[in-house]
């Protein structure tokens, strides 16, 4: 059976990382928020920014994809229950299991560190400042608004981490 997968979390948790890992196991098509955001700034129609758009389009791929019968890992900040209810409404919609694993790291100094050594790895991407992070208006989450979620601590590597989500994927 096919799952919707969605990793949340600040930007430099390593959401990225681990989503392309459980996309490469599960043979998943996997939907990153910035890609999509990027690929829009670039063709200069809007800022993604501050438009929904990225995540309407992600979406509607992920709809698609689902329709198709294969899996869906998704890479997004979600920081607002609007979004996070969006991914619930997309799973029942398309009756799949839904997996959210929120990723945090538990070390702010840490996280500060990745923060800054990030490079973009997709053209037109402007990665956010350990400022820009911080001044981010992440809810916190609520479980009977958010659903249920697993929320790994990417302190480690990401190998140790997947140890963790291994069990959540197939529960």
């Amino acid at each position: 059976m096919r799952v919707l997968v969605v990793f949340v979390g600040r930007p430099g948790t390593g959401k990225t990382t681990l989503a392309r890992m459980v996309s490469a196991e599960l043979t998943a098509a996997h939907l990153r928020i910035d890609a999509i955001e990027a690929a829009i700034a670039r063709s200069g129609l809007v800022r993604p920014s501050t438009s929904p758009v990225g995540y309407a389009v992600a979406h509607e791929i992920a709809a698609s994809s689902l329709a198709a019968g294969s899996h869906v890992v998704v890479d997004a900040v979600s920081a607002v229950p609007e979004a996070r209810a969006g991914w619930m409404a997309l799973a029942a919609l398309a009756r799949t299991p839904l997996r959210v694993i929120e990723v945090q790291l538990s070390d702010p100094a840490e996280h500060r560190r990745r923060v800054e050594a990030r490079k973009s790895d997709i053209a037109g991407l402007v990665v956010p400042t350990w400022a820009q992070v911080t001044a981010l208006d992440y809810e916190p989450w609520d479980v009977a608004r958010d659903g249920p979620r697993l929320l790994v601590s990417n302190d480690g590597t990401p190998a140790d981490t997947m140890h963790q989500v291994r069990p959540y994927l197939t529960a």
